[in-house]
């Protein structure tokens, strides 16, 4: 499918970007990737370095592309999304807004949408159906909110200009190579690693009581794959279908560096539960392939031997290249 086509992926230095151009390069794929950090080590791709909060130069880099990844967003800690929403909202609204009608005037065959977990609300089990019956959680409500009006903006070109060529993927919490590991604002697996490859003891916030769903980088970039071969129309969730406590993967965690575990109780946590329903992916044949352990071991290992890189990656949170 993809085989000598164009195809756009922003975002494509980063965690799920470089292992979905991986995946595309060796479908024989013609890869273009935009993205607001220089390229470092990406090979065999046109490397754009842009800013899409800017209309012009996404419209410019969507110019003879036959399929758009849009994977741009912004990822951050609990901490995080209480301190600074608008770091959170106000970029990814100017992305999702931008891109989409970029590619749309463009002429682009296929556009895939990359949505969060951050827009369902806290229930035992969360389906996809269900998002338009609630709001956000509190703890993702600017993130959530950013992301529903994109998943808003897709259905809109449907009803007013019939572009029903947009797929809609919702990522799990999503860990592996390449991952933001900045302990003030990543997410909770690249935070525990980090945080255990340097202290004495290893602070977890809470009390590990949180369930969480994980998915690896790279089952992400085949679901995605699999949602744009497929035609797949109504959004989807990507995540394993099975909670996690977050005791378990400190507990995975500290054994790899032999440490003890210290519990900040007086520390937020965020949601007490989040687990995706994964009937209607499963229905259209997708199955994630990385196990939580392999991955944590996977992460870990690819941590240890690039710890001179991991802080170069250009940072939301303080709006700059470390």
């Amino acid at each position: 499918m993809f085989k000598d086509k164009k195809v756009l992926v922003t975002g494509g230095h980063g965690m799920i970007g470089r292992e979905l151009v991986e995946i595309l390069l060796n479908q024989g794929a013609n890869v273009t990737v935009a993205d607001i950090s220089p390229n470092t080590n990406l090979t065999r791709v046109e490397y754009r370095q842009v800013d899409l909060r800017f209309f012009d130069q996404c419209k410019d880099i969507c110019k003879g592309q036959d399929y758009v990844f849009n994977l741009v967003g912004i990822k951050g800690s609990p901490k995080m999304c209480a301190e600074q929403p608008a770091d959170f909202m106000v970029p990814m609204l100017q992305f999702n807004t931008n891109m989409m009608e970029a590619a749309m005037k463009e002429g682009v065959e296929w556009y895939l949408y990359t949505s969060s977990v951050g827009v369902y609300q806290p229930a035992e089990v969360l389906k996809e159906d269900d998002v338009w019956k609630t709001f956000p959680s509190p703890n993702d409500r600017f993130a959530g909110w950013a992301k529903r009006i994109g998943e808003l903006q897709a259905e809109a070109y449907a009803i007013q200009y019939g572009k029903n060529n947009i797929s809609i993927v919702r990522p799990a919490n999503v860990y592996g190579k390449n991952d933001n590991f900045d302990p003030k604002n990543a997410m909770v697996i690249p935070s525990l690693i980090r945080k255990a490859s340097e202290q004495d003891v290893l602070e977890v916030w809470g009390d590990g009581s949180s369930i969480r769903d994980f998915i690896h980088a790279k089952d992400v970039a085949l679901g995605m794959i699999h949602a744009v071969k497929n035609k797949i129309t109504e959004p989807i969730n990507l995540g394993s279908g099975d909670g996690v406590k977050i005791s378990s993967i400190a507990l995975a965690v500290s054994k790899k560096f032999n440490k003890k575990i210290k519990w900040l109780t007086d520390k937020p946590t965020g949601d007490a539960r989040r687990v995706f329903d994964m009937s209607r992916a499963s229905q259209h044949g997708f199955k994630p392939t990385i196990s939580i352990e392999e991955g944590i071991n996977q992460t870990i290992e690819w941590f240890l031997a690039n710890k001179d890189i991991i802080d170069k990656r250009f940072n939301a949170f303080n709006n700059e290249e470390k």
